[in-house]
């Protein structure tokens, strides 16, 4: 029995056959792709079993398509709770330890009460308990220094990070492309 067509998103490649982005990684619903394909934006890469139909035409759906036109990525990421975490791999900057996103917060090394500012070079991922702890102080005044020193990264970071974090669903049309630059072993 196949799957319905809402169970078979594609991978969105940029028109240099890498992912427009890792995490999230880049899917679009089959609508998207079908209508994408009838306007001759993309270019069909992998399929599906799964067809749709209409009175006069069928296709397979496409699970790896490439945009014809390439897109530039931006150069500086937005400054967003979610891209502090990745920029931090998920990991309390005080205590080292991973955590899931519901878990963290994020911390200002100078706390806002004493002049510090909402930025990347003053925000850090914590969990819940050492920002507690560490409360408004400074990192000296209570012994807690950010295990790495907080910088804004650049949209590629993020994207190299993100690959460290797959989904919990990939389709096995989708792996040359999410890891094709990583070192293959020989036998």
């Amino acid at each position: 029995m196949q799957a319905s067509p809402e169970a078979c998103p594609a991978l969105v490649l940029n028109a240099d056959f890498r992912p427009l982005s890792y995490f999230p990684l880049s899917l679009w619903p089959w609508q998207e792709v079908v209508k994408a394909v009838f306007l001759d934006r993309v270019n069909i890469i992998s399929e599906y079993e799964n067809e749709v139909h209409s009175p006069s035409f069928s296709m397979r759906l496409p699970s790896v398509i490439s945009l014809k036109e390439f897109v530039q990525q931006s150069r500086r990421p937005a400054f967003t709770r979610f891209n502090v975490f990745l920029r931090d791999r998920f990991r309390c900057q005080y205590c080292g330890e991973t955590f899931p996103t519901h878990e963290l917060t994020f911390d200002h090394v100078v706390p806002r009460s004493r002049g510090g500012r909402t930025s990347w070079s003053n925000v850090v991922t914590a969990c819940q308990t050492c920002n507690l702890l560490k409360g408004s102080r400074l990192p000296h005044e209570v012994g807690m220094h950010p295990r790495r020193r907080p910088l804004q990264p650049t949209t590629h970071e993020l994207q190299e990070n993100g690959r460290a974090f797959p989904p919990n669903y990939l389709h096995q049309s989708w792996r040359d492309f999410l890891y094709w630059d990583t070192v293959l072993e020989t036998s």
